[in-house]
């Protein structure tokens, strides 16, 4: 486990849909040290498949991106110009993580950055306390967009907020640690 007095590089991907055959339609990124990405990316002509339902989470239309999304190749060399050789954490890695390799393989661009779980960077109270924190900041934000950006955002928001959190004990008493 990494600890460092910055928090983690957080990245987050909106897609198509839920399932095997979706793909990732908008990157985000909030890096440790406050720099930020956000791109549409152009579905490739064989990149089919659009729920609906996502659609309604973030908002965004194919024909939308199709207009004033980038291609894929352009999206891979910017992330990997803007992220370099450090690692990104996802908070739903075990979705995000196979959409990012579909976008990389279909792009011909290998990947420079490392790609990881944020669970291997949390304490046992930040997992604790994630979800109630999380809900904190997301009622704070003034009409909160499901979109790549902002949950970056608000992933790294609750990791500061949750690293301050000292650990409670079996006995219910927080450690003065």
């Amino acid at each position: 486990m990494q600890r460092t007095d910055s928090p983690p590089t957080i990245i987050d991907l909106e897609a198509s849909g839920f399932g095997a055959a979706s793909y990732p339609i908008e990157i985000g990124v909030a890096r440790s040290d406050g720099a930020r990405f956000c791109r549409l990316i152009r579905p490739y002509d064989d990149w089919t498949h659009w729920d609906t339902d996502a659609e309604a989470l973030h908002g965004l239309s194919r024909q939308h991106l199709c207009k004033y999304g980038l291609p894929g190749e352009e999206v891979c060399r910017e992330l990997n110009s803007f992220l370099g050789r450090q690692t990104a954490y996802s908070d739903g890695w075990v979705v995000d993580y196979p959409w990012m390799l579909k976008l990389f393989a279909a792009s011909r661009v290998n990947m420079t950055f490392r790609f990881s779980a944020l669970e291997y960077v949390l304490t046992e109270a930040q997992m604790t306390h994630w979800k109630s924190v999380k809900s904190e900041i997301c009622a704070q934000l003034p009409g909160h967009r499901h979109r790549a950006s902002i949950d970056a955002e608000l992933i790294q928001q609750t990791f500061i907020r949750t690293a301050s959190v000292q650990p409670v004990h079996r006995s219910g008493q927080r450690s003065s640690i």
